[in-house]
């Protein structure tokens, strides 16, 4: 397949599943539960944060949050006392608890009153071709706060060879454009050519059978490979392309 024929096919992948009716089953769906910006950012940023393992799970777990969060996740966030964090306690997605979740909570308070909120944090070491450090650097600033080591294992950090599946993929959800009506496109501190894609097993897999990915491993080297090819398919909205390399793994078994 040339490069050519390669983006032919791709595109028209992106345009079957860039599409609204696959929300009911993606943990996507959760921030469209709300229209308030920072609502969508925290419930989309806790949301990722457990997309790992049955998806079915990941939606059920998510709505559970937002149910502790009173479904108002940034008033939740913005005026809670030490004592309502108690009732966190007994949340667990796989490996993430309710200890991790508290945390969480306040450093979301911490983040949206020193530094103005989560977009700003991401935006805040980012070059024009990658988040990587500003992923990064929103680690050490998410962690600033007294915290359990275990807790430090729930953010993604490239400078030590992460892919960060679920960062990118929160951060696609934030910055590229509502078009479609699947992502909210409600960022503008940061452009769609600076996203990496999420790379997952699917992504991974189908990413291998098309020559995008040599690597073996979904790692932050794998991860720069496909930035790099998807960047020539469209320098200006690389991930797009997650619709269709995932789409082609779960849907079509590819």
């Amino acid at each position: 397949m040339t490069q050519e024929e390669l983006k032919e096919f791709l595109d028209a992948k992106v345009e079957q599943y860039n599409r609204p009716d696959f929300l009911s089953t993606d943990p996507l769906r959760i921030p469209h539960g709300f229209t308030k910006k920072e609502d969508i950012e925290i419930s989309g940023f806790l949301t990722s944060t457990i997309a790992w393992g049955n998806r079915k799970s990941i939606i059920n777990n998510s709505e559970k949050m937002m149910e502790l969060l009173e479904n108002s996740p940034f008033d939740f966030v913005m005026n809670h006392q030490a004592k309502d964090l108690e009732k966190l306690q007994g949340f667990v997605h796989r490996t993430f608890n309710g200890a991790d979740l508290m945390y969480f909570i306040r450093s979301l308070k911490n983040i949206y009153r020193q530094y103005g909120g989560l977009e700003n944090t991401f935006a805040l070491k980012g070059d024009v071709t990658s988040l990587q450090m500003s992923i990064s650097q929103f680690k050490t600033v998410f962690f600033e706060l007294d915290h359990l080591t275990r807790t430090t294992k729930h953010v993604s950090d490239p400078q030590k060879g992460s892919a960060a599946k679920r960062i990118n993929m929160f951060l696609r959800w934030m910055v590229r454009d509502n078009n479609s009506g699947v992502d909210f496109g409600i960022w503008d501190k940061i452009s769609p050519s600076q996203l990496s894609c999420p790379l997952d097993v699917h992504t991974g897999n189908v990413a291998r059978k098309l020559g995008l990915i040599q690597r073996k491993q979904n790692d932050g080297k794998a991860l720069a490979e496909l930035d790099a090819n998807l960047r020539r398919l469209d320098p200006h909205d690389p991930v797009k392309y997650d619709f269709a390399l995932f789409g082609l793994g779960v849907f079509e078994k590819f």
